[in-house]
């Protein structure tokens, strides 16, 4: 009897210390993320088209719906109107000043003719003093008309620079309800239906790029100088019943602050309350998945 309980002890510590080993045969363990996108409307109106689904996939750049912008392209016409207006309404200098200029040459011609007459004797200096008077004249009103001619011109194509400034401010908002996706990945979640209404900063959907994922794990402070970035690991995740499907893994972030340890993500040393924050980079297959357990293992 002694004997068999003596074996019956044995086989039962033997068991134990398999399931504790079982338990803790991995160095860190955490769960899965990705960076997550919550794209929102750019603008205000009716949805007219979105062909957003959750699980699709999407390219960067790819147009996916947009919002009613029929006020949007009026204003956009009246305001090319405004400033076609306002254009043409500049003075044209050559039109506009070629009846002082006709005058100033026969004022020219009067006064040279006028000189000669002074030089033989037949017409008196005071003739020739009106002449050039004349001349001089016409010649500062004419560079007065250019100067008022020029500050018209100059005020109508600023305000026809403002019309163009504000058009631009149109297009601008036009481009934006037009629905792209900045990123290329999977939609998560969708948050609006078409023919909804849409305000700035409405979220639409969410996406996250699922081809790597970063495995979010804590380790202990005696653990910290075992890593360093950019090892090379191994991380695994249960493969049914006591089976693991094994992934290789990069650490692409240390935390440079201890935390206290999350009560749902259990360390190897479990005695410690303060942690470090690290992520590994995996590169999925299809079979990772936001929050899902995995456990790292760099030691040998």
């Amino acid at each position: 009897m002694k004997k068999i309980k003596l074996l019956s002890f044995l086989i039962a510590t033997i068991c134990l210390f398999s399931c504790n080993k079982n338990e803790n045969d991995f160095d860190a363990s955490g769960s899965f993320e990705a960076v997550e996108t919550i794209l929102s409307a750019e603008a205000n109106g009716q949805i007219l088209k979105f062909n957003v689904e959750e699980g699709q996939q999407l390219d960067a750049g790819q147009k996916v719906g947009f919002i009613d912008s029929t006020q949007l392209s009026i204003s956009k016409m009246q305001l090319r109107q405004n400033k076609k207006a306002i254009l043409s309404g500049r003075p044209q200098e050559q039109i506009q000043t070629e009846s002082l200029k006709k005058q100033l040459a026969n004022a020219l011609l009067d006064r040279n003719r006028t000189e000669k007459l002074v030089k033989g004797g037949v017409a008196s200096q005071k003739q020739l003093d009106d002449a050039n008077a004349k001349v001089a004249t016409l010649q500062s009103q004419i560079a007065a008309q250019k100067n008022s001619l020029e500050i018209t011109t100059e005020n109508l194509t600023e305000q026809g620079n403002t019309v163009g400034v504000q058009l631009k401010g149109i297009d601008d908002q036009l481009s934006k309800s037009v629905i792209v996706n900045p990123i290329k990945g999977t939609v998560l979640a969708k948050y609006a239906e078409q023919y909804e209404m849409a305000v700035i900063g409405k979220p639409l959907y969410k996406i996250a790029n699922l081809e790597t994922l970063d495995l979010r794990a804590y380790i202990t402070g005696t653990q910290l100088p075992q890593i360093k970035m950019g090892q090379q690991v191994k991380v695994r995740i249960d493969e049914g019943e006591k089976k693991y499907k094994e992934y290789q893994g990069i650490i692409n972030w240390i935390s440079d602050k201890s935390e206290f340890s999350p009560k749902t993500i259990p360390t190897k040393d479990e005695r410690a309350n303060l942690v470090y924050a690290i992520k590994i980079r995996v590169k999925n297959d299809g079979f990772l998945k936001i929050g899902m357990y995995g456990e790292v293992l760099w030691s040998k």
